[in-house]
């Protein structure tokens, strides 16, 4: 899989919803998110969509600008449970001097803390792949220089998006609530 010598981050923010566990579906969340309600989790989202995988998985598009460099992101869904999801994608990055990839993981989930909120927690890994390796090698960029400048941006990016990815989340679970409640 992807080794630790390979990682470039790994970043967790958690923040509070307050709506019940039972009313957090984190995959239907992340598969119906409207375009505007992802561009107001960032300054730095551009574009989301969803769509499924040549095997029918569930995938998620996302194109989002961190630390200067435009990135396309392909997450495929590996773990869809109510109150935890996991999508990998091998994302396309554009920087001033070409395209490479990168592999992300990202793991949105949720654990009760009483009966009316839960705390979300937002994970993302990143990973060098050997394309990301190959392209860094021909700049005569060091690994290690490249990971811990890039490392400050990705945090403060997942910092920055995961309060507002919980208020969406929120938003989400009740609507959800009034809605059944008015069925």
């Amino acid at each position: 899989m992807h080794s630790i010598e390979n990682q470039i981050v790994d970043s967790s923010f958690s923040a509070i919803i307050n709506a019940p566990i039972e009313k957090v579906d984190i995959p239907t969340w992340c598969f119906t998110l409207p375009e505007k309600e992802y561009q107001g989790c960032s300054p730095a989202h551009i574009a989301a969509g969803f769509t499924t995988a040549p095997d029918g998985t569930r995938m998620s598009i996302n194109v989002e600008t961190i630390g200067g460099s435009l990135m396309v992101q392909h997450y495929i869904e590996t773990l869809g449970k109510k109150d935890h999801l996991i999508l990998d994608s091998d994302s396309d990055v554009f920087t001033p001097t070409g395209r490479t990839t990168i592999h992300v993981t990202w793991e949105l989930s949720v654990k009760k803390v009483d009966e009316a909120r839960c705390e979300f927690t937002n994970r993302v890994r990143s990973y060098a792949t050997a394309e990301m390796l190959a392209f860094l090698d021909r700049q005569g960029i060091p690994f290690d220089i490249f990971r811990t400048q890039r490392q400050p941006m990705s945090i403060a990016h997942n910092k920055g998006e995961t309060p507002l990815f919980a208020a969406s989340i929120e938003r989400a679970a009740l609507q959800n609530a009034s809605a059944t409640k008015a069925a």
